[in-house]
């Protein structure tokens, strides 16, 4: 056995799709295939479950997962101790996060990181879901409420705010909003009730309604609605000023405030890339909302 195979073996099992491992490791999928199937013949055991879903580990493939992602931390580690932490932070790093944070935060602090460790690659995935570090979707993630299952590390990274808010243009051409009992008058933005995937993104209460006239499981999209004049919606403070002509409004009703958190598999402490990096992306997102709650 091989340990390339055990790296293709981890990939498949954290894309779940042959093409999409292959991809990650420049390999043809058909190789990814062939390499699957040595394995799985070497062990005498299968490691996936083939649907039109993708790949699924098996009972087998769930347990050698475990312990080919510690194999991989080892020499992780392994490599970071002889090549020396002295220098700039190299490498790829992935981070997981809500659209929100991903779209209006992320950006600037990454690039900033990147500017100053310029053999460090950062990749962003904004996807409306928790992320599973244990299958390494992500080395990290950022969250807007702590997990409480897992082998999982969590840091509060900070507090931000949200308000409602409509443009200006938007506000002056329908009727006045003083209370929130003048929401009802008009069109409301948010989320898909049946597709929030975390607590506390569930606004609906605070505007006490329990429908929206425009909706999308994207902040994105909801802050775009916006943008165009289409109605009202409660947005992150920090995104505001991306947009020119947006108030906040009923700011003395309605005043949410949530947090960050930033969480990393346990095995992770011990790869002080990781460990640097974390740090610098926790410094920079403190930072960018601190200055961008200023400017609202």
């Amino acid at each position: 056995m091989q340990w390339d195979d055990m790296r293709i073996f981890l990939s498949v099992a954290r894309f779940e799709s042959l093409s999409r491992a292959g991809k990650s490791l420049k390999i043809d999928p058909a190789t990814v295939g062939r390499r699957i199937a040595r394995l799985e013949d070497d062990l005498g055991a299968p490691l996936f479950i083939k649907s039109p879903q993708g790949y699924a580990l098996t009972d087998a493939g769930s347990r050698l997962v475990d312990h080919a992602t510690r194999a991989e931390q080892s020499l992780t580690l392994g490599l970071e101790e002889v090549r020396g932490q002295a220098g700039q932070l190299t490498g790829s790093v992935r981070i997981g996060a809500p659209d929100g944070s991903a779209n209006y935060l992320l950006p600037q602090v990454c690039a900033e990181i990147c500017d100053n460790n310029p053999g460090l690659e950062v990749q962003i995935v904004a996807l409306p879901r928790v992320f599973n570090l244990s299958k390494r979707e992500a080395d990290m993630a950022v969250t807007v409420s702590p997990p409480t299952a897992g082998r999982l590390v969590v840091q509060k990274v900070s507090d931000y705010h949200l308000h409602l808010a409509a443009t200006e243009r938007y506000l002056a051409t329908h009727p006045p909003i003083k209370t929130i009992a003048d929401l009802r008058q008009h069109r409301l933005i948010g989320y898909i009730p049946d597709m929030i995937f975390d607590k506390e993104l569930d606004y609906l209460d605070a505007l006490k309604t329990d429908r929206v006239q425009l909706a999308s499981n994207s902040f994105s999209v909801q802050f775009n609605f916006v943008r165009q004049g289409a109605g009202v919606a409660i947005v992150h403070d920090f995104a505001i000023p991306s947009a020119e002509g947006i108030k906040r409004i009923l700011t003395d009703q309605v005043s949410l405030t949530r947090s960050f958190y930033l969480v990393r598999h346990s095995d992770d402490r011990r790869v002080e890339r990781l460990n640097r990096f974390a740090a610098l992306l926790g410094q920079g997102i403190r930072r960018e909302v601190s200055r961008l709650e200023a400017l609202t």
